[in-house]
Formats: structure tokens, sequence, C-alpha cells
């Protein structure tokens, strides 16, 4: 159990048929960023992590005062932090709509089935500039450190947590296991 009450429930999201799908972009230009590749390592967490069916996430490069406002605004943080994730809690689809809003699908549309609609998963948001300074004490490189910040950030969207050390190592095991198989580095060694 966290300060914060009870411990959310992991995430194990089905949606309708269909794959996991990252939607990736890059906000910012202070660094370079493999949009591409980080959203392939998303994707392999996802359905690693047993994400099954057509869902999506959304995986956003952001600048130093982008990424502040947010950990300002949403988490009353001060300043620029390397990743934020926004989960969308209740992903379960139901008839007429998006739990919680399960009402209708408004007047001017058709009804959706339910088998149509993707579960949305949640944003994982990271900032290259603070990856790039934190990664020599931290994950070695630049490419490592945004490997593993994008990692942590699904992870945190599928509902784990770092609020005590039990958390913690269990949430760093997951990474550690997600990036041997996925990461910058994967295979090599072998």
């Amino acid at each position: 159990m966290s300060a914060d009450g009870p411990p959310r429930p992991r995430l194990r999201p089905t949606g309708p048929e269909g794959a996991p799908s990252v939607f990736a972009a890059d906000e910012q230009s202070g660094r370079a960023v493999d949009v591409v590749g980080l959203a392939r390592l998303a994707e392999s967490v996802l359905v690693d992590e047993g994400v099954r069916g057509d869902s999506e996430l959304t995986l956003r490069f952001v600048d130093e005062p982008t990424i502040a406002d947010l950990n300002e605004r949403f988490l009353g943080g001060q300043g620029p932090t390397d990743v934020l994730a926004f989960p969308i809690d209740g992903g379960e689809v139901v008839e007429g709509g998006r739990f919680p809003d399960a009402g209708s699908s408004g007047p001017d549309r058709p009804p959706t089935e339910a088998t149509e609609v993707p579960l949305l998963l949640g944003d994982v948001l990271v900032c290259p500039t603070v990856a790039e300074r934190n990664a020599p004490t931290h994950a070695g490189t630049y490419e490592d450190e945004l490997a593993l910040l994008v990692v942590h950030g699904v992870l945190h969207v599928l509902g784990m947590d770092h609020a005590d050390e039990a958390e913690t190592a269990a949430m760093q095991a997951r990474e550690r296991e997600h990036l041997s198989r996925h990461g910058p580095r994967a295979g090599e060694g072998t």
C-alpha cells in the first residue's frame, strides 16, 4: 500500500480485435530522436505486458517548457522532468461509448459498435534534453536513457509504480527485462 492509498491494479487491457499501436511524435527540436525505433520499443513492451487487441498509446517527445508546465499543472512538481505518464483509467469499452462516459455516441453520428473502438491506454511524454543531461549518471548513453524512459512511462501507464521499495524493485526488474529484449543494446553479447 502506498501513501496515496491502495496500489493501483496493473492493467492488462484487452481491446477489440487487432494489436496495440503507438502513435509517436517528436514535438521538440533540442535533440534528435529515433521516433520509429522508440515507438516500436513501446509496442513491444505493451505486447510483452499482455496488452491485447486494438489499443492505442501516445508517445510524445517534448521540450523543457512543455514538460515543466505539465509537471506543475498535473503533478505539482517544479521544473522540467524526464518523463510523464498519463494513464487513461477505466479502459473498459462498453456499448455506446467508452467507460466512464458510456453515454450515447451523440446525435450527429451513428452508434459505434463497441468492437470498432480502439482501447485508449494513455500518454507518455519524454523530454530529450532532460534525458541527455541525466544519461551520464543514469543509463549511460543518451539512446539508452531515452529507451529506459519510454519503457518506464509505458509501465506507469499500465499501472506499475515506484512508491515504495518493493514496487521500485519490481518496476526496475521489468524495465531491465524489456530493455534486454527490445532496447538499443538488445542481443549484444550473445
